[in-house]
């Protein structure tokens, strides 16, 4: 099973997604429309939003509301993106200038919360607490997450725990949340939304190390980004710190140096400094580690052709090179 059959069996459902996000992106104020509109259309893989349907078509869950949560779970992320790239200073994402580098920082900042704001307004109208409870700690957890890769910035002295607690927070957690939503809409039992919220988060804890790995070794055409991004930003990710570890004193230094100055400058020399400790390596093996956690969580569940492509999609995340 590979990942155009995966899309291929929920391309309906996903269909009834963009439906739901294209009637809810709009507003009276033109601008609200024309940002959103940019950065929804402008590619993604929609993990998250497919994320809800494969859990709850694995639950056989029949309604609707399914559809709503995925766009909510798309919303929270886009807005994520928006802020992020204002913080981050960035200009393109998915091989398209950054809506903050169209439009101005002001406006992405505040598009992003008329997304969060608009995501609330929907989670309302599904009248299931467990869901608002879901949607509502992930959303307070990912806006932690931002904050300590915040002050983790520039800083040599991040360690694997500390680095690994932000992609928990900042990216995993909305992962975690869409699998538990479908969990929740098919009634499933206790147990069963229980593995479905360990299988997100260590499959979006898998997907963002491979992102990691991505920044020093894939290519811009795939990734639309340019190599180094992450450098260039001063942030201290896995294969930047378990080179630290297992370097040498003055490839240690080197790299400390880099980060805390931000920049392109030595890029070619850090990367040499990657490949002599195999941390790319290191970080790969981490999230293999990851989706093996993700898989055997999931065993238990009924056999479907929903928990095929889960299982389908945490190979994807690991596999990928995009």
């Amino acid at each position: 099973m590979s990942i155009k059959h995966i899309r291929s069996l929920i391309a309906q459902d996903m269909g009834k997604v963009d439906e739901v996000i294209r009637q809810k992106l709009h507003s009276h104020v033109a601008l609200i429309r024309q940002i959103s509109e940019y950065i929804i259309n402008s590619g993604g893989k929609r993990l998250r939003p497919a994320l809800v349907i494969l859990s709850a078509g694995s639950f056989g869950y029949t309604g609707k509301f399914h559809y709503n949560l995925a766009a909510v779970v798309e919303f929270i992320h886009t807005a994520t993106l928006l802020h992020d790239d204002v913080v981050d200073e960035s200009e393109m994402r998915r091989n398209k200038e950054t809506a903050n580098a169209l439009f101005g920082n002001a406006a992405s900042v505040l598009v992003g919360d008329f997304l969060y704001s608009r995501a609330f307004q929907m989670m309302v109208e599904v009248n299931n607490m467990d869901v608002m409870q879901v949607l509502a700690d992930a959303t307070n957890t990912i806006a932690e997450g931002e904050v300590l890769q915040l002050l983790n910035c520039r800083d040599p002295n991040v360690n694997e725990e500390n680095y690994l607690q932000v992609i928990r927070f900042k990216t995993a957690k909305l992962f975690e949340a869409a699998s538990r939503l479908g969990a929740i809409l098919g009634n499933a039992s206790p147990e069963q939304e229980e593995a479905m919220a360990v299988y997100g988060m260590h499959l979006g804890t898998a997907f963002q190390l491979i992102d990691d790995v991505l920044d020093y070794s894939g290519d811009n055409q795939d990734t639309g980004k340019n190599l180094g991004d992450d450098l260039s930003e001063g942030k201290p990710t896995l294969p930047l710190i378990y080179a630290m570890q297992t370097g040498t004193t003055e490839q240690a230094n080197l790299i400390r140096n880099a980060i805390e100055a931000g920049g392109t400058g030595g890029f070619e020399h850090v990367m040499e400094v990657i490949r002599k400790t195999a941390a790319l390596d290191y970080a790969k093996k981490c999230a293999m580690s990851e989706i093996e956690t993700a898989t055997t969580a999931i065993i238990g569940l009924p056999e479907s052709e929903y928990k095929e492509c889960l299982m389908q999609l945490a190979s994807f995340a690991v596999t990928r090179n995009h």
